[in-house]
């Protein structure tokens, strides 16, 4: 279905998208190389902890969050406050399913601020269905199809997630790999590239770099000796996310 005008002009309005999506909203999209292949089994580890967000130095919101399995399943579930500078204060939610292998098989996120909204997304395969919820609208769907079922979720203001996808990445085969993205709260594909660039040398601790790249953007991911996501880096727009 095709998002009516309200849904337009509500999802060209998320002012609370502070540093990553306007980029990743510009991944190639159309021609899309397609993912390089993994292992099947992807090994996801439990996790639990917070990370502060700064914006020029400057805090302007914490995430909690909290990766642990399900059952069969695995559960990926944040929570962010953010006070954008001379904003209005919103309060972010995500809760992620995904199978074992890392496919992410439901979503739901919802946002109270300003503007409240929240949407379920399901999975088939390579196919998402996202049901938008806008106050005093009706629900608006939009399917999306990608070449992969290995689709990553990174969602605006949920970091936790960019966990997820540094577990998703194959260190046994290292290298460029490409990923089909889902932005939920902004209802757009795209596509990522991501690179190890082996050891770094940060604040005196020896760390591993994960470069994400889109078409405009790097985005760098410091890990601990087990992988464990510390810190992520936006040189460009002056933002970092620090765990505590």
């Amino acid at each position: 279905m095709t998002l009516t005008a309200p849904a337009t002009r509500f999802l060209s309005a998320t002012w609370i998208v502070l540093f990553l999506a306007p980029f990743l909203l510009r991944a190639q999209v159309e021609k899309e190389p397609k993912p390089r292949t993994v292992a099947k089994a992807v090994l996801l580890v439990e996790d639990k902890g917070k990370f502060r967000i700064l914006l020029d130095g400057q805090l302007v919101g914490t995430e909690e969050f909290e990766i642990s399995p399900a059952g069969r399943e695995w559960q990926a579930r944040g929570s962010t406050h953010i006070t954008p500078p001379g904003g209005t204060p919103t309060h972010v939610q995500g809760t992620l399913r995904l199978a074992a292998d890392g496919s992410p098989t439901r979503y739901e996120w919802s946002t109270q601020g300003e503007k409240k909204a929240s949407a379920i997304v399901t999975f088939r395969g390579p196919v998402a269905n996202v049901t938008l919820l806008l106050q005093n609208s009706q629900p608006f769907e939009q399917l999306f199809s990608f070449d992969s079922s290995r689709i990553m979720i990174l969602d605006n203001n949920l970091y936790h997630q960019y966990a997820i996808l540094a577990r998703l990445y194959d260190w046994s085969a290292r290298g460029s790999q490409t990923f089909p993205v889902l932005i939920p709260q902004e209802m757009t594909p795209g596509s990522i590239t991501v690179e190890s660039l082996g050891p770094q040398f940060v604040e005196g601790k020896t760390l591993e770099l994960l470069r994400v790249r889109t078409s405009d953007l790097e985005i760098d991911l410091y890990l601990d000796s087990a992988r464990r996501l510390l810190q992520i880096s936006v040189p460009s727009s002056k933002a970092l996310i620090l765990r505590e």
